[in-house]
């Protein structure tokens, strides 16, 4: 492995604005913020994105503070092995472990896959995300996305299956994933659950808040079920297993691409199908993600596609279809 030793560290905030608003059962918001690293050595920069997720009280102050702490450990020659150990898993170590990965890949002259010994991406068709909102407004977003052949319908509570069924009108045609982001109770977990299959939905992303997910495993579940916040890095994945059919993986929950890659190898050999998401960010994110999916049967990395700019250097998007990065960009 190349040695990082003497490598200088850089960390800022950035800004891109959402194109419109982007709703969950959360809130909605306008603009998406990140927190960019860059390791340079020998004239050669290293870069990676996170997006603090303030569901587990991250912020990009915060986030920005713990990349600037770790300046003497990259200057001492921190690689991304050693990282695993040195920062906790969460959106701070995510860029600062793609960043690594990023400059040992140049200074290697070897794309990113080829120095980690794992598949090289291809095209794959990504969700496309259609914002929680009235089943009328919901239905008006859809009908212009229709064409697209996966759609991920954000859902949260109250109103949800005339959601869904208004959604599945305007789209005939295409696969639908939900993600209710929590806003589900056991009161009505089965019938959205239901409501869902009765709409030809594939899968529904977790439906019940995270830490209050046991009624999943004393029902009859009519459709797949994939944990997002109930699940974060391979310590997660085991106690999960009579209560979902599948796993979110994201790299700011997993704390970059090295630990993303073995919670995908892990979640394999427990029987659970994977889904590679994202948050809403630029290009710069989801390029290290696109690496986990020759092991996806869900793709869900349009957080450029829902901005009003994306960096420079993007990744291509051609409709649904998302190509793996060029050199200019990531790895």
């Amino acid at each position: 492995m190349t040695s990082m030793k003497f490598a200088a560290l850089a960390t800022r905030i950035e800004r891109f604005p959402i194109a419109g608003s982007f709703t969950i059962s959360r809130g909605a918001k306008t603009e998406a913020v990140t927190v960019v690293a860059e390791v340079s050595r020998g004239g050669l920069t290293g870069r990676g994105e996170c997006v603090p997720y303030p569901r587990y009280g991250e912020t990009p102050e915060a986030t920005l503070a713990a990349i600037q702490a770790m300046q003497e450990a990259v200057a001492g020659g921190l690689t991304r092995e050693t990282l695993q150990a040195a920062m906790p898993s969460g959106a701070a170590r995510n860029a600062l472990d793609c960043a690594l990965i990023d400059l040992e890949a140049k200074a290697a002259g070897l794309r990113a896959w080829n120095l980690l010994g794992r598949p090289a991406p291809e095209e794959r068709t990504t969700a496309y995300t259609i914002s929680l909102a009235t089943p009328e407004a919901m239905a008006a977003a859809t009908a212009k996305a229709a064409h697209r052949p996966l759609l991920k319908i954000k859902l949260g509570g109250d109103g949800d299956p005339e959601r869904i069924a208004a959604v599945r009108k305007a789209a005939p045609e295409a696969e639908l994933i939900v993600d209710a982001n929590e806003a589900w109770t056991e009161a009505d977990l089965e019938a959205n659950l239901a409501a869902c299959a009765g709409s030809g939905v594939t899968l529904v992303e977790q439906p019940l808040p995270a830490g209050r997910d046991e009624a999943l495993a004393r029902i009859r579940r009519p459709l797949a079920v994939c944990a997002d916040e109930s699940v974060h890095d391979r310590k997660s994945l085991a106690p999960l297993r009579d209560r979902y059919d599948a796993v979110n993986i994201k790299l700011d929950k997993t704390g970059g691409l090295t630990e993303a890659l073995a919670m995908a190898d892990a979640a394999r050999a427990l029987g659970f199908e994977i889904m590679i998401g994202c948050m809403v960010a630029t290009s710069l994110s989801m390029a290290p993600a696109m690496l986990v999916t020759p092991q996806a049967r869900f793709v869900d990395l349009d957080g450029p596609l829902l901005l009003a700019r994306d960096r420079d250097h993007g990744l291509r998007y051609d409709g649904s279809l998302v190509y793996p990065p060029d050199v200019s960009l990531w790895g």
